[in-house]
């Protein structure tokens, strides 16, 4: 007798990071079915402001709005016999279990509570030569949470793991895969990736080829149709906002990856194999996705404190501006001079207009910001000091805002490799048991990728100089000190031209911070996408790069907005996704 096929299994996101919408939780649970609801709610940066918690109060250290989220939830959490994992528990998944514990008594409910342990070395990060970092933890992978669900939990919290183990570990449950269903687990893996960070699968920061328009004002949070073989639908309950398709999930696919072969603690997925079919309104379908033993080591992310920050803004309207602005900079450096901090830097930004028709676009800012181990070297100092220029300096002086006290600084955020025995993979059973988990019985070094052949080229033709962005996609972001840009067009003929153009060369050529920094680019055919690593350009790392956006997320919208010569067969084009 043939045994019946094992259903789908159909995985929710409800958050993409610590921060995302405070209802999602609520609405994913109530706008449609579900199996199972995940929530991400960490990030580099949030593993600092974690660790920064706990140096005040042991006990903290996990995402609070995740308990407020089941305060509100949890009762219909049980009524629908949903289950419900997240990494909500940061650096403290014990203590977030404790506190839900107490508030389903507190509510007269009882579920079944799991937890996966063991991703936290700060304890042993000198024995594992780490340093001293204020966090040390290693990205785990799906099969401590599918020990978790396999014995009966109903809720799953964790620490550290990857992004795209919340939806692995429960199909690894659900279908009973093993560490030999590479290809399986691959899929679901690439799945995970396209849902974790939310909204952005379903049209958030979402800006197709050939247009710039907003996105949608309030979308829906993403599903994935799991199915057996690793194969998935990506999708969102009927009726709620935004909108799914090949264009959103390539933009997700490409989010913060390094190159075609995508490496985790279970898998590597291979994303050069991923093809994408639109099913109907709002269904795509991942297929194809090829799974590789996964590299010996764990990445350990590792995040310290980089002492105490302060900046001002100073406006320098209409003449001479950049003279006004160097006898404010010989000012400060003269008032700080008997203590000054250890980093004091100035970037003048030039006016619109020196002669322009508002204020606003006459005028330039001076930004002025102090680092410094002690935060009364860069609070009060740095506002009285530009405070008291307030009669005796340039014409026109004045600032954007009152000098705020010192705050701790952006983080220093790196990653190094520890052998995948050496760290405890543990999963608590909801009946207290304790269970070790093994990592992959077999691994294989990461190695790059050969570049694939390139596509016949595009025939010569009239070509016009046009924003990038009229013919590609973008969507960028940061790993640490490195930034990663991809972009993706949605046919053929663009692709053609896309390969041949789009060079390392080029793009240092249109965004020039990028010149001499090293830069490396993936094609994925199957998506008609590249991904260019960046590697240095968010250095020191995390939150701490000065500028606008020290975490490159408007990086690609930069690169779109570029201007360059197209051909003319590819502009004007309508019927873009």
């Amino acid at each position: 007798m043939t045994a019946a096929p094992v259903p789908p299994l159909v995985v929710a996101n409800a958050s993409g990071f610590y921060g995302d919408r405070f209802r999602a939780v609520h609405e994913t649970l109530t706008e449609g079915f579900l199996d199972v609801l995940t929530g991400d709610y960490l990030a580099e940066l949030t593993m600092a402001i974690l660790g920064r918690d706990q140096l005040g109060d042991p006990g903290r250290g996990y995402a609070r709005t995740f308990l407020r989220q089941m305060r509100e939830s949890l009762e219909l959490v049980m009524e629908r016999r949903i289950r419900v994992v997240t990494n909500a528990g940061g650096l403290n998944p014990r203590g977030l279990a404790d506190r839900l514990t107490e508030l389903a008594e507190a509510l007269g409910l009882e579920p079944r509570i799991g937890c996966v342990t063991g991703d936290d070395l700060i304890g042993r990060a000198e024995e594992l030569g780490l340093g001293s970092p204020l966090t040390a933890n290693a990205y785990l992978g799906g099969f401590g949470i599918a020990a978790c669900l396999r014995a009966g939990a109903d809720i799953v919290v964790t620490g550290r793991v990857t992004d795209a183990s919340l939806t692995v570990g429960p199909a690894i449950a659900h279908f009973g895969w093993t560490h030999e269903d590479l290809d399986a687990l691959a899929g679901a893996t690439a799945a995970g990736h396209v849902i974790e960070c939310g909204t952005q699968a379903t049209g958030g920061n979402y800006a197709p080829p050939g247009s710039a328009a907003p996105g949608p004002e309030h979308p829906g949070f993403p599903l994935a149709e799991i199915h057996a073989d690793g194969s998935a639908v990506i999708t969102k309950h009927p009726g709620s906002g935004g909108a799914v398709t090949p264009g959103t999930v390539t933009a997700q696919l490409v989010y913060e990856v390094a190159g075609p072969r995508y490496p985790g603690p279970d898998v590597t997925t291979r994303l050069d194999t991923v093809r994408l079919t639109e099913q109907g309104p709002d269904r795509v379908l991942l297929s194809g996705t090829r799974g590789e033993e996964p590299p010996a080591d764990l990445k350990v992310g590792l995040t310290s404190l980089t002492g105490f920050r302060n900046e001002v803004e100073l406006c320098v309207t209409g003449l001479d501006a950049r003279a006004k602005a160097d006898l404010a900079e010989r000012q400060l450096r003269a008032a700080l001079a008997d203590r000054p901090p250890e980093e004091l830097r100035f970037t003048f930004v030039p006016a619109e207009d020196p002669h322009g028709p508002t204020q606003d676009a006459a005028t330039a800012r001076l930004r002025v910001v102090a680092r410094d181990p002690d935060p009364a070297v860069v609070g009060r100092s740095l506002g009285a000091a530009a405070v008291e220029l307030a009669l005796g300096s340039y014409a026109g002086f004045h600032l954007t805002a009152p000098p705020r006290e010192a705050r701790p600084d952006g983080v220093a955020a790196t990653a190094a490799p520890v052998p995948a025995d050496r760290v405890e993979h543990t999963a608590i059973l909801p009946d207290g048991r304790r269970t070790g988990i093994a990592p992959a019985p077999r691994t294989r070094p990461l190695e790059e990728v050969p570049e694939p052949p390139p596509p016949d080229p595009l025939p010569p033709g009239p070509t016009r100089t046009a924003p990038l962005g009229l013919v590609l996609g973008a969507r960028s972001g940061d790993k640490g000190a490195d930034a990663n840009l991809g972009v993706w067009v949605d046919d053929d003929l663009a692709w053609r031209w896309l390969v041949p153009t789009l060079t390392p060369d080029l793009l240092r050529a249109l965004l020039p911070e990028t010149a001499g920094l090293r830069v490396t680019r993936h094609l994925l055919p199957g998506l008609r996408a590249a991904n260019f690593w960046i590697e240095g350009l968010l250095a020191p790392g995390t939150a701490r790069r000065e500028g606008t956006d020290p975490q490159a997320k408007g990086l690609g919208e930069w690169l779109r907005a570029r201007r360059t010569a197209i051909p003319e067969v590819l502009l004007g084009r309508e019927g873009r996704s």
